[in-house]
């Protein structure tokens, strides 16, 4: 699956909350610069060329969804990318990071261990 630009991430970040949406719809999330209809069409056009996105046929329009969901879609891309770049491929290096900016405590750490013992139950 080929890479995404940011600007049709923010579209499927749009996407991935509403599930089903037309192109008017998805435009009041598009404020600050506010996207033109043509603009968000593209974007989405290009998106189902990628693989990301489906539609389907309401007569002339089409309503759109993702294929990808997010949690693939962040494992895929972002966090491994995250990883990979800052991290040394280490995810042992991203939560000591985290752990050394007091951005984890260690109770939390410890929660993290137990939900992985128990298969993700806390």
């Amino acid at each position: 699956m080929e890479k995404i630009t940011a600007k049709e991430e923010e579209i499927m970040q749009v996407l991935w909350k509403l599930e089903y949406a037309f192109i008017k719809e998805m435009l009041p999330f598009f404020t600050d610069p506010p996207l033109h209809y043509n603009t968000v069409s593209t974007i989405v056009r290009n998106l189902e060329e990628k693989g990301y996105v489906g539609h389907r046929e309401f007569g002339n329009t089409y309503q759109y969804y993702p294929i990808i969901n997010r949690e693939d879609y962040q494992n895929r891309f972002v966090l491994t990318k995250v990883v990979a770049d800052y991290f040394d491929n280490s995810y042992k290096n991203l939560v000591s990071y985290f752990a050394r900016q007091e951005k984890v405590s260690v109770e939390d750490l410890k929660e993290v261990i137990r939900m992985i013992e128990n298969d993700g139950k806390p």
